[in-house]
Parts: C-alpha cells; sequence; structure tokens
C-alpha cells in the first residue's frame, strides 16, 4: 500500500487545520482488518509526521500486575513499564482523564525516559469501559499541548479504539 499525506509539515498551518487535514489522512489510513497494533503504529508515524513532536506512542495496560507496558511508538528509546499512578502517563492511567502538563519539571514524580522532553500529553483509550491504553506525546518544547489538541485527538483516538477487541482471549489485541 502506498499513501501521500495530504499536507506538507512545512507549510504554515495552524494547530486546528492541520488537525482537520490529520483526520482526513487517519480516516483513509485506518485498516480495520489490520488490528490495533498496525493502526497504532500508523497513527504514531502520522502525528510524527504533521507535527515532529519528540516522541509519539502507546503504553498498554497489563492488568496482572498494574502496569503499563511500551507498545507502538516514534522516537528514541523509552520506558518499558509503568507502574499504575506513577509518572504523567500512570496518572493519567489512574485518574481516566488526559493529562496534559506545560512543563514536566513541575510535574512530583515525572520518569523521565528522555530528558529531552520538555512538556507531555497523555489521553486513555477505552476499550468496553475500562482504560486498555494510554497515547503518550512528548515535546522538547515547553507548554507545547493545549486543549486543541485534547479536542482533536479524542475524536482520532476513538477510530483507534474500535480496533481493541478483547474477543480473542489474549491479554492484548492482535
Amino acid at each position: 500500500m502506498s499513501y501521500d499525506l495530504n499536507y506538507d509539515q512545512t507549510q504554515p498551518l495552524d494547530r486546528v487545520a492541520r488537525y482537520r487535514q490529520m483526520a482526513v489522512d487517519w480516516a483513509s489510513l485506518f485498516d480495520p482488518n489490520a488490528g490495533w497494533t498496525a493502526n497504532a503504529a500508523n497513527f504514531c508515524a502520522l502525528l510524527v509526521a504533521g507535527f515532529g513532536w519528540w516522541w509519539v506512542g502507546f503504553y498498554r495496560v497489563r492488568r496482572g500486575d498494574q502496569t503499563l507496558v511500551l507498545g507502538p511508538f516514534q522516537g528514541t528509546v523509552a520506558c518499558t513499564t509503568i507502574p499504575k499512578g506513577k509518572g504523567v502517563c500512570g496518572t493519567a492511567w489512574e485518574r481516566d482523564e488526559p493529562l496534559m502538563v506545560p512543563d514536566v519539571d513541575q510535574f512530583s514524580g515525572h520518569i523521565a525516559c528522555s530528558s529531552l522532553s520538555r512538556s507531555e500529553l497523555v489521553i486513555p483509550l477505552h476499550s468496553m469501559g475500562e482504560v486498555v491504553a494510554v497515547l503518550d506525546l512528548d515535546s522538547v518544547e515547553i507548554n507545547d499541548f493545549g486543549h486543541e489538541d485534547i479536542e482533536a485527538l479524542i475524536p482520532m483516538l476513538q477510530l483507534l479504539q474500535s480496533a481493541w477487541t478483547t474477543s480473542s482471549g489474549e491479554e492484548f489485541p492482535d
């Protein structure tokens, strides 16, 4: 499959306009037959291509020990496990709500997988009413994320959540 994105990152688009274009790309890229992992990997690549963030990826919930485990991502090497309630990702999971941190140095208990990360946004994903994963976005810029990111990403993540199934009996889908 070959796919060309509908925008050029060098064009001066505001963030909301870029998200509108990305939503069109995401709807075309999403493959309901490919499973969650393949779609999540493409979603990460799409966000990096669109915004050039330092790190974009998913952590998936491992229920047995209440830990987040590294999933598909784009960026530098990352922490492989994060306990529930720890760091930005574990806290967003525990609270079951998006968590925007303008300056990670001001977040008590921040887990620094990379010292270059300066701001972070984490959004939980759900299946059958439970958090099953979190999307983690890291930027080298302080205060790089805003409410427009949450508002644009949640509908895009809902499409990805539709690929999450538990019918296979596996701990993780696919």
